[in-house]
């Protein structure tokens, strides 16, 4: 009897190690790649330039600055550039702000510099367009914009505006 005990000992755990070979059986590997792509983008703010209270008896003229904040993906190369404005009759040598209760219109230009040489605009004619790289999408890209009213004397009391529209081009 001992010995047949033995030997459905060593059958059940010949079974029992035909069923964990089985269980952990052969295996195939292979590899695969895992890819993306970043693509560029941008995004763009601009608070409001304002002159405040314009004095028509300076002779002076009457400077602002306001700051594009451009945020584009890291290395992204852009050209910002300014539109003439809303007001029918501007130009990129003259941009104009409509007066609120009358037809009257006030003079005003945008630069680049803050010596007002180089009208930013969309680098046609004299204009000039502002270029950046960018540095993250959490991390603006600071333009300043440098804007200016010169002497002018003819010009009714009324509040003034124009609305400009900034592209950044990347």
């Amino acid at each position: 009897m001992a010995n047949h005990i033995q030997w459905v000992r060593l059958v059940v755990a010949m079974i029992a190690g035909l069923t964990y070979g089985q269980v952990m059986g052969a295996q195939a590997t292979t590899t695969f790649q895992v890819t993306s792509n970043v693509a560029s983008s941008c995004t763009i703010t601009v608070p409001a330039l304002s002159f405040g209270a314009y004095d028509t008896n300076s002779a002076s003229p009457t400077d602002s600055t306001t700051t594009i904040s451009v945020f584009c993906t890291t290395g992204t190369a852009f050209t910002t550039a300014l539109d003439v404005g809303t007001t029918t009759g501007g130009d990129y040598l003259s941009r104009l702000m409509l007066g609120a209760t009358n037809a009257d219109t006030l003079g005003y230009n945008l630069y680049t510099d803050a010596a007002h040489t180089t009208v930013w605009g969309d680098g046609t004619g004299v204009t000039a367009t502002v270029p950046g790289t960018g540095t993250g999408p959490l991390v603006a890209v600071s333009q300043t914009v440098y804007g200016r009213i010169t002497a002018q004397q003819n010009v009714s009391v009324d509040t003034y505006s124009d609305t400009i529209t900034a592209t950044v081009t990347y």
